[in-house]
Protein backbone atom coordinates (compact mmCIF):
# COMPACT_ATOMS: atom_id res chain seq x y z
CA UNK A 1 0.00 0.00 0.00
CA UNK A 2 1.26 3.47 -0.75
CA UNK A 3 2.06 6.15 1.73
CA UNK A 4 3.78 9.48 1.19
CA UNK A 5 5.94 11.35 3.73
CA UNK A 6 4.85 9.05 6.53
CA UNK A 7 1.14 9.42 5.81
CA UNK A 8 -0.67 6.15 5.32
CA UNK A 9 -3.08 5.69 2.44
CA UNK A 10 -5.37 3.50 4.53
CA UNK A 11 -9.07 4.37 4.24
CA UNK A 12 -10.19 7.22 6.43
CA UNK A 13 -11.85 6.04 9.65
CA UNK A 14 -15.59 6.36 10.00
CA UNK A 15 -17.06 8.89 12.39
CA UNK A 16 -17.11 6.32 15.21
CA UNK A 17 -13.40 5.66 14.78
CA UNK A 18 -13.88 2.32 13.06
CA UNK A 19 -12.33 1.79 9.64
CA UNK A 20 -14.45 0.13 7.02
CA UNK A 21 -13.42 -3.52 6.98
CA UNK A 22 -12.27 -4.51 3.47
CA UNK A 23 -12.36 -8.18 4.48
CA UNK A 24 -9.63 -10.70 3.87
CA UNK A 25 -7.41 -12.69 6.17
CA UNK A 26 -6.53 -11.03 9.47
CA UNK A 27 -3.22 -11.60 11.21
CA UNK A 28 -3.35 -11.43 15.01
CA UNK A 29 -1.24 -8.70 16.63
CA UNK A 30 0.19 -7.83 20.02
CA UNK A 31 1.52 -4.35 20.84
CA UNK A 32 4.01 -3.80 23.66
CA UNK A 33 5.59 -0.82 25.45
CA UNK A 34 6.97 -0.33 28.96
CA UNK A 35 3.79 0.40 30.93
CA UNK A 36 0.95 -0.54 28.54
CA UNK A 37 -0.28 3.04 28.72
CA UNK A 38 0.74 5.26 25.83
CA UNK A 39 2.44 3.80 22.76
CA UNK A 40 1.14 0.23 22.93
CA UNK A 41 -2.38 1.45 23.69
CA UNK A 42 -2.44 3.95 20.83
CA UNK A 43 -1.37 1.16 18.48
CA UNK A 44 -3.84 -1.26 20.10
CA UNK A 45 -6.69 1.15 19.43
CA UNK A 46 -5.60 1.86 15.84
CA UNK A 47 -5.42 -1.85 15.02
CA UNK A 48 -8.73 -2.59 16.73
CA UNK A 49 -10.41 0.21 14.79
CA UNK A 50 -9.13 -1.46 11.62
CA UNK A 51 -10.73 -4.74 12.72
CA UNK A 52 -7.51 -6.58 13.55
CA UNK A 53 -7.43 -9.03 16.46
CA UNK A 54 -5.08 -7.35 18.93
CA UNK A 55 -3.90 -7.55 22.53
CA UNK A 56 -1.34 -5.39 24.36
CA UNK A 57 1.11 -5.51 27.24
CA UNK A 58 3.89 -3.70 29.10
CA UNK A 59 7.29 -5.17 29.96
CA UNK A 60 8.18 -3.07 33.01
CA UNK A 61 8.18 -4.33 36.59
CA UNK A 62 5.55 -1.72 37.47
CA UNK A 63 3.32 0.77 35.67
CA UNK A 64 4.96 4.18 35.90
CA UNK A 65 3.28 7.46 34.98
CA UNK A 66 4.61 11.02 35.36
CA UNK A 67 3.92 12.70 38.71
CA UNK A 68 4.25 16.25 40.03
CA UNK A 69 8.07 16.00 39.75
CA UNK A 70 10.50 13.69 37.95
CA UNK A 71 11.33 12.00 41.27
CA UNK A 72 7.66 11.48 42.20
CA UNK A 73 6.14 9.20 39.54
CA UNK A 74 2.75 7.60 39.99
CA UNK A 75 3.39 3.86 40.31
CA UNK A 76 0.88 1.02 40.00
CA UNK A 77 1.01 -2.79 39.75
CA UNK A 78 0.18 -4.55 36.49
CA UNK A 79 -2.94 -6.71 36.17
CA UNK A 80 -4.53 -5.37 39.37
CA UNK A 81 -5.46 -1.72 38.75
CA UNK A 82 -7.90 -0.52 36.09
CA UNK A 83 -7.38 2.43 33.79
CA UNK A 84 -10.60 3.87 35.20
CA UNK A 85 -9.35 3.76 38.79
CA UNK A 86 -6.01 5.36 37.78
CA UNK A 87 -7.95 8.06 35.91
CA UNK A 88 -10.11 8.83 38.92
CA UNK A 89 -7.17 8.86 41.33
CA UNK A 90 -5.10 11.29 39.23
CA UNK A 91 -8.13 13.47 38.51
CA UNK A 92 -8.69 13.78 42.26
CA UNK A 93 -4.99 14.40 42.99
CA UNK A 94 -4.51 17.26 40.55
CA UNK A 95 -7.04 17.72 37.75
CA UNK A 96 -5.23 20.70 36.28
CA UNK A 97 -1.77 19.06 36.14
CA UNK A 98 -2.90 15.76 34.70
CA UNK A 99 -5.15 17.45 32.17
CA UNK A 100 -2.31 19.71 31.04
CA UNK A 101 0.21 16.87 30.59
CA UNK A 102 -2.27 14.69 28.71
CA UNK A 103 -2.50 11.83 31.22
CA UNK A 104 -6.24 12.12 31.79
CA UNK A 105 -6.90 12.20 28.06
CA UNK A 106 -4.68 9.12 27.58
CA UNK A 107 -6.31 7.21 30.42
CA UNK A 108 -9.74 8.20 29.16
CA UNK A 109 -8.84 6.57 25.84
CA UNK A 110 -7.35 3.51 27.50
CA UNK A 111 -10.40 2.74 29.62
CA UNK A 112 -12.45 2.62 26.41
CA UNK A 113 -10.08 -0.03 25.00
CA UNK A 114 -9.67 -2.54 27.86
CA UNK A 115 -9.86 -2.90 31.64
CA UNK A 116 -6.29 -2.24 32.72
CA UNK A 117 -2.56 -2.55 32.01
CA UNK A 118 -1.23 -6.10 31.57
CA UNK A 119 2.34 -7.35 31.93
CA UNK A 120 3.94 -9.31 29.08
CA UNK A 121 5.85 -11.65 31.39
CA UNK A 122 2.58 -12.72 33.06
CA UNK A 123 0.87 -13.58 29.77
CA UNK A 124 0.07 -17.29 29.48
CA UNK A 125 0.47 -17.85 25.75
CA UNK A 126 -2.05 -20.27 24.31
CA UNK A 127 -4.46 -19.96 27.24
CA UNK A 128 -7.88 -18.63 26.09
CA UNK A 129 -8.44 -15.00 27.11
CA UNK A 130 -12.08 -15.52 28.00
CA UNK A 131 -12.12 -12.72 30.60
CA UNK A 132 -11.12 -10.18 27.93
CA UNK A 133 -14.21 -10.50 25.73
CA UNK A 134 -15.09 -6.81 26.20
CA UNK A 135 -11.63 -5.56 25.11
CA UNK A 136 -11.33 -3.74 21.81
CA UNK A 137 -9.76 -6.13 19.30
CA UNK A 138 -10.69 -9.21 21.33
CA UNK A 139 -12.57 -10.89 18.47
CA UNK A 140 -10.12 -13.33 16.91
CA UNK A 141 -7.57 -13.11 19.74
CA UNK A 142 -9.52 -15.27 22.19
CA UNK A 143 -7.17 -18.21 21.73
CA UNK A 144 -4.27 -16.42 23.39
CA UNK A 145 -1.87 -16.67 20.44
CA UNK A 146 -0.73 -13.96 18.00
CA UNK A 147 1.20 -13.92 14.72
CA UNK A 148 3.08 -10.64 15.17
CA UNK A 149 4.37 -8.83 18.27
CA UNK A 150 5.19 -5.14 17.77
CA UNK A 151 7.21 -3.44 20.49
CA UNK A 152 7.66 0.32 20.71
CA UNK A 153 11.13 0.60 22.26
CA UNK A 154 14.36 -1.42 21.98
CA UNK A 155 14.47 -2.37 25.65
CA UNK A 156 10.92 -3.75 25.35
CA UNK A 157 11.97 -5.73 22.25
CA UNK A 158 14.91 -7.14 24.23
CA UNK A 159 12.62 -8.05 27.14
CA UNK A 160 10.17 -9.85 24.84
CA UNK A 161 12.92 -11.81 23.07
CA UNK A 162 14.57 -12.78 26.38
CA UNK A 163 11.23 -13.89 27.81
CA UNK A 164 10.39 -15.99 24.76
CA UNK A 165 13.80 -17.68 24.97
CA UNK A 166 13.23 -18.40 28.67
CA UNK A 167 9.85 -19.95 27.93
CA UNK A 168 11.47 -22.59 25.73
CA UNK A 169 9.03 -22.53 22.78
CA UNK A 170 6.42 -24.96 24.21
CA UNK A 171 4.03 -24.40 21.27
CA UNK A 172 6.76 -24.63 18.60
CA UNK A 173 4.96 -21.84 16.77
CA UNK A 174 6.78 -19.01 14.93
CA UNK A 175 6.04 -15.39 15.83
CA UNK A 176 7.46 -12.25 14.24
CA UNK A 177 8.78 -9.76 16.78
CA UNK A 178 9.21 -6.27 15.33
CA UNK A 179 10.41 -3.20 17.17
CA UNK A 180 9.17 0.17 15.92
CA UNK A 181 11.08 2.78 17.91
CA UNK A 182 8.65 5.45 19.14
CA UNK A 183 9.42 8.26 21.57
CA UNK A 184 7.23 8.07 24.66
CA UNK A 185 5.07 11.16 24.21
CA UNK A 186 1.50 11.56 23.00
CA UNK A 187 2.31 13.13 19.64
CA UNK A 188 4.92 10.52 18.68
CA UNK A 189 2.63 7.74 19.88
CA UNK A 190 -0.07 8.96 17.50
CA UNK A 191 2.36 9.00 14.55
CA UNK A 192 3.72 5.61 15.59
CA UNK A 193 0.21 4.19 15.73
CA UNK A 194 -0.38 5.26 12.13
CA UNK A 195 2.89 3.66 11.07
CA UNK A 196 2.12 0.41 12.89
CA UNK A 197 -1.29 0.21 11.21
CA UNK A 198 0.35 0.70 7.81
CA UNK A 199 2.81 -2.10 8.63
CA UNK A 200 -0.02 -4.35 9.78
CA UNK A 201 -1.89 -3.77 6.53
CA UNK A 202 1.20 -4.66 4.49
CA UNK A 203 1.88 -7.81 6.50
CA UNK A 204 -1.76 -8.88 6.35
CA UNK A 205 -1.87 -8.41 2.58
CA UNK A 206 1.12 -10.73 2.14
CA UNK A 207 -0.29 -13.25 4.61
CA UNK A 208 -3.59 -13.29 2.73
CA UNK A 209 -1.77 -14.01 -0.53
CA UNK A 210 0.33 -16.82 0.95
CA UNK A 211 -2.68 -18.29 2.74
CA UNK A 212 -4.53 -18.53 -0.56
CA UNK A 213 -1.53 -20.32 -2.08
CA UNK A 214 -0.84 -22.72 0.80
CA UNK A 215 -4.46 -23.30 1.72
CA UNK A 216 -6.35 -21.89 4.68
CA UNK A 217 -6.38 -25.10 6.72
CA UNK A 218 -2.60 -25.53 6.58
CA UNK A 219 -1.76 -21.84 7.02
CA UNK A 220 -4.02 -21.40 10.02
CA UNK A 221 -2.23 -24.18 11.92
CA UNK A 222 0.59 -21.66 12.30
CA UNK A 223 3.47 -24.13 11.97
CA UNK A 224 6.88 -23.17 10.61
CA UNK A 225 6.35 -25.27 7.48
CA UNK A 226 2.93 -23.82 6.63
CA UNK A 227 4.06 -20.23 7.25
CA UNK A 228 7.51 -20.46 5.60
CA UNK A 229 6.57 -18.59 2.41
CA UNK A 230 5.03 -15.74 4.42
CA UNK A 231 7.90 -15.66 6.92
CA UNK A 232 10.40 -15.27 4.08
CA UNK A 233 8.57 -12.18 2.79
CA UNK A 234 8.50 -10.31 6.10
CA UNK A 235 12.00 -8.73 5.98
CA UNK A 236 11.30 -7.29 2.51
CA UNK A 237 7.91 -5.97 3.65
CA UNK A 238 9.53 -4.24 6.62
CA UNK A 239 12.22 -2.79 4.34
CA UNK A 240 9.59 -1.29 2.03
CA UNK A 241 7.65 0.01 5.01
CA UNK A 242 10.80 1.58 6.44
CA UNK A 243 11.20 3.64 3.28
CA UNK A 244 7.72 5.06 3.86
CA UNK A 245 8.34 5.67 7.56
CA UNK A 246 12.03 6.65 7.86
CA UNK A 247 11.53 8.31 11.25
CA UNK A 248 10.32 5.06 12.84
CA UNK A 249 13.43 2.83 12.99
CA UNK A 250 12.49 -0.84 12.89
CA UNK A 251 14.17 -4.06 14.01
CA UNK A 252 12.89 -7.58 13.32
CA UNK A 253 13.47 -11.18 14.29
CA UNK A 254 11.61 -14.45 14.02
CA UNK A 255 11.04 -16.00 17.44
CA UNK A 256 8.96 -18.88 18.82
CA UNK A 257 6.06 -19.40 21.16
Amino acid sequence: MAAVNGTSSTPAPATNGEREDPGGYKLKFCTVCASNQNRSMEAHLRLAQANYPVISFGTGSLVRLPGPTITQPNVYPFNKVSYDSIYKELDEKDHRLYTANGLLNMLGRNRQVKWGPERWQDWQVGIPRVEHASDRGSEGSEGGVVDVVITCEERCWDAVIDDLLNRGSPLNRPVHVINVDIKDNHEEASIGGQGILDLADSLNKAAKEERETVGAAAFDVGSAASRASFDERVPEIIGEWQERWPNLPATWTLAWF
